[in-house]
């Protein structure tokens, strides 16, 4: 139980900034770091389902853009600290260089940024905020028209974030990595592979069964799409870097987390989620 506690120490101090008491970073204690990877995932689902009850009883609950839509699309980064988000913007700058996989590897070590990265940066937070504004609208329109209970899109979106988390980790551990050095090569060589493998695909079931069990169509839209950009991830690692990076991982959840929450959210309105 020691290094089980152990590892829950070590995720929740690496991949989010909820403060944790120490645990020595020793072989032992890293074993089953990323079992617990996904639960950081838990809290950002928990903190959104939380921040949506709140808009009416706060009144930010009016159309379009407000803070409402901005603190649900920043509730990630403040629970993360930014780790996934430097992952992304790392791994543009590296994309974008359109150099041979060796030197790409050398940017993703870059401190600094680079034009690629603002680029993608100001994309991505475009996105976002328009993905949460319609998300926000569309949550409190099937809110108004029922209660709490009716506002599946809400506990939906917040399955996404522990989907994304154990795709992620489930890559760690079953892909190659482009190097021996670095925090994903680490947790790598360190878990117990298939005890961590099990523990990802027993999170995928039980999230994705309730996305799908809350509402069929846009549920298996939005998983849909999570697998391909897992798919895409799978490939562009290993042909452009190698292998699977930290810097990757986080570029993952990232396009993860962002395409299946468009995905969910659209396909919620095409199929009538607020009628």
């Amino acid at each position: 139980m020691g290094a089980l506690w152990n590892s829950f120490k070590i995720a929740f101090s690496m991949y989010s900034k909820i403060p944790m008491p120490q645990s020595e970073w020793s072989k032992e204690n890293m074993r089953y770091v990323m079992c617990f990877f996904p639960l950081v995932g838990l809290v950002s689902g928990a903190l959104t389902i939380g921040w949506v009850a709140l808009l009416p009883i706060l009144r930010l609950d009016g159309g379009g853009f407000g803070l409402g839509a901005a603190v649900l699309a920043l509730l990630p980064v403040a629970v993360t600290g930014g780790i996934h988000l430097d992952g992304f913007l790392d791994t543009s700058d590296a994309l974008g260089s359109w150099q041979e996989p060796e030197r790409r590897l050398e940017i993703l070590k870059d401190s600094c940024a680079g034009a690629f990265a603002v680029i993608m940066g100001c994309v991505y937070f475009a996105l976002s905020l328009g993905a949460y504004t319609t998300f926000q609208d569309v949550a409190l329109a099937i809110w108004e028209k029922g209660s709490f209970g009716d506002m599946r899109i809400v506990f939906q979106a917040a399955c996404l974030y522990i989907i994304s988390r154990s795709l992620s980790g489930l890559a760690i551990v079953t892909r190659p990595m482009a190097k021996n050095t670095g925090l994903a090569a680490a947790f790598s060589d360190g878990a117990q592979k298939r005890t961590v493998a099990v523990t990802m695909v027993v999170y995928l079931i039980v999230c994705c069964a309730a996305v799908l069990a809350l509402n069929p169509m846009p549920g298996a839209v939005s998983l849909l799409v999570g697998l391909a950009v897992y798919m895409y991830y799978g490939s562009m690692a290993k042909s452009k870097f190698g292998g699977v990076t930290g810097d990757l991982a986080g570029w993952f959840v990232q396009v993860a987390e962002l395409g299946m929450l468009l995905a969910l959210t659209v396909a919620t309105l095409l199929t009538g989620g607020i009628a």
